[in-house]
């Protein structure tokens, strides 16, 4: 059994796998600050009941990838793979400078390599990521606020907008200031893609494949006007690909 862990600066994602297959999947916010032991005593409900011959972890929060590996060799006895420069991905990085390329990026582009043509990877995370790949080959990335970083911003930076949560309100145009905001961090994120999609088609000017992804690609896609295909495994399946690539 191998147990993938997907490191990001809102959550910690888990999963297990078989070697072939993602079945069981787990999330945890992430924190910076606790220990190994800590995180072990978090994530040992989920794998208990497992036996594990192989760890990988894919993370852009160096504290907690310090903390998983410790845990991968004090409890598990396992060596794990940490994606990072010098391994092997069969990922192509064509940017200005290959080694600030994240993790994560790297593993959503291994997952999208089954798609046999050019693909922008919409990821909808802590930060919104849009990844163009062709062959496996990252040719170019945007990178703009995430929603939840939108929703903060919004509410911590003027004096008299209230704290709201997360909903799609009825109609885009709002009638109250929650909904107004609501709007504005949902109708307008998806317009953002559909706009982004538009321009990165016009400028490579081929057939694009769009995958979603992301926690917050279920409130997301249905607002978005394009053609958008969901892969909620596709980081973590990357993950297992290059793990079963070294």
């Amino acid at each position: 059994m191998i147990l993938l862990f997907d490191v990001g600066n809102t959550e910690v994602k888990i999963a297990i796998s078989d070697n072939k297959n993602i079945y069981e999947k787990y999330r945890l916010s992430t924190d910076k600050t606790i220990s190994s032991d800590a995180y072990y005593l978090l994530i040992k409900p989920f794998v208990e009941t497992h036996k594990f011959d192989k760890v990988a972890i894919s993370s852009v929060v160096p504290s907690v990838t310090k903390a998983l590996k410790e845990v991968s060799i004090k409890y598990f006895g396992i060596q794990p793979l940490i994606v990072s420069p010098g391994i092997k991905t069969g990922v192509n990085v064509k940017t200005d400078y290959p080694k600030e390329v994240g993790a994560d990026l790297i593993c959503a582009v291994a997952g999208a390599a089954k798609y046999d043509k050019p693909v922008l990877i919409v990821d909808l995370g802590t930060a919104t990521k849009y990844i163009y790949t062709e062959k496996s080959t990252i040719k170019g990335v945007i990178i703009t606020p995430g929603v939840m970083i939108s929703m903060r911003a919004l509410v911590s930076n003027t004096a008299l907008l209230p704290d709201f949560d997360l909903e799609v309100p009825k109609n885009v145009l709002g009638t109250n200031t929650i909904a107004c905001m609501q709007s504005g961090v949902t109708y307008g994120v998806a317009s953002q893609v559909d706009g982004l999609i538009k321009r990165v088609n016009q400028e490579v000017n081929k057939d694009l494949m769009v995958i979603m992804t992301g926690g917050l690609s279920e409130v997301i896609m249905p607002l978005c006007e394009s053609t958008v295909l969901k892969d909620e495994n596709l980081v973590l399946r990357g993950l297992l690909e290059i793990l079963l690539k070294n």
